[in-house]
């Protein structure tokens, strides 16, 4: 095969253009074209050679070389070279050397053509694809905002600008539906990096935690670490109950939350579509912390069990259904923020039980 030098000037061009706008290192992109085109020459030209690809960047220059071991007794001529030959080439050639022989085809301009725009598009693909899942992988428990592209059966597609997410239908509060094209806020669940076309974005708007986050956006004193979050539960569309707690007994943990007139807490209950919220101080006290995550029934009485972080509350008789909720909504999500089991008593049933 004759030697020949190829201009690679258009394919060094293209390079140029992906490391200033897609900020993708020219090392990586370098190294990646060489290897095709090594591995293009070897399909092409159905060789076992040990093939090395130089691309000389000044001259815009692509050559190809066979390397071969400098042995005494050539076995092998696809990867071996006699002495005597090797030291044609270089005189300081010794046994056990490699000697660079360039090899370059005629012809082989068009297949590294070819092969580099494969290999730019491919790489480029995955880069993206790296570069997409690095940053929505430093996303996850954050909020983000994406445009609704369609709703099918697996759940809701958002589009966030480089990358398609999905609302798992399991992940969507209930009943709520969307148009395509309308803005929405959502809680990042998970990346994966092996979606089918680039990394997979689960989003969610039923997590307890977009609630959380919520709160983060319109609250400064969540933000500051003035005011902290201590839990939240939440029956997602419905109701949610957050317990707040401020380490500055100047600032009020729950006026903060809700804001003057309700100003910072409207913008939160409207995303939720109308989701009602009870904002309740935290408290490190068991009981008054149950009492707290009880409202807003008034409770009468409290006797808790440590051991096993069971309470009975007590509640005047026309407070029943208020302290349960519809349901029995108002002490499950007690229950839930507080961790302890909760038993609601009227106070006929105590004195009942008293008499007997």
């Amino acid at each position: 095969m004759k030697s020949e030098k190829i201009n690679a000037k258009e394919l060094l061009n293209a390079l140029d253009e992906i490391y200033t706008e897609k900020g993708i290192t020219k090392e990586y992109m370098i190294e990646s074209l060489k290897m095709a085109l090594e591995a293009a020459y070897k399909k092409n030209y159905n060789t076992n050679e040990n093939i090395l690809v130089e691309l000389d960047e000044v001259k815009s220059e692509i050559r190809v070389y066979a390397v071969k071991k400098v042995v005494s007794e050539v076995e092998d001529s696809n990867i071996e070279i006699s002495l005597e030959e090797a030291k044609q080439i270089s005189k300081r050639a010794k046994i056990d050397d490699t000697i660079n022989i360039e090899v370059t085809p005629k012809n082989f301009g068009r297949i590294a053509a070819s092969a580099g725009k494969q290999i730019i598009v491919q790489r480029l693909r995955e880069a993206e694809r790296d570069l997409v899942y690095t940053q929505y992988s430093d996303k996850v428990g954050e909020i983000v905002i994406g445009v609704v592209q369609r709703t099918d059966k697996f759940g809701t597609i958002v589009d966030l600008g480089k990358v398609e997410a999905m609302i798992p239908l399991k992940e969507q509060i209930k009943n709520e539906m969307f148009s395509t094209h309308q803005r929405i806020k959502c809680y990042v669940l998970s990346v994966s990096p092996a979606g089918k076309y680039g990394p997979q974005v689960i989003l969610s708007r039923k997590d307890s935690n977009f609630v959380k986050k919520l709160f983060e956006v319109e609250v400064p004193e969540i933000i500051e670490g003035i005011v902290e979050i201590k839990g939240v539960a939440r029956e997602a569309g419905s109701r949610s109950k957050v317990a707040v707690w401020s380490n500055d007994e100047n600032v009020d943990p729950v006026g903060s939350c809700v804001g003057k007139k309700g100003l910072r807490i409207q913008p939160i209950i409207h995303e939720l579509n109308g989701e009602r919220i009870d904002v309740i101080p935290f408290s490190e006290d068991i009981p008054s912390y149950i009492i707290n995550a009880l409202s807003p029934a008034e409770i009468l009485a409290i006797d808790i069990n440590d051991e096993e972080k069971q309470a009975v509350v007590v509640v005047a008789d026309d407070s029943l259904a208020l302290a349960i909720g519809a349901g029995g909504q108002n002490v499950r999500l007690a229950a839930i923020l507080t961790g302890w089991k909760i038993d609601i008593k009227t106070e006929t049933e105590i004195k009942e039980t008293v008499v007997e």
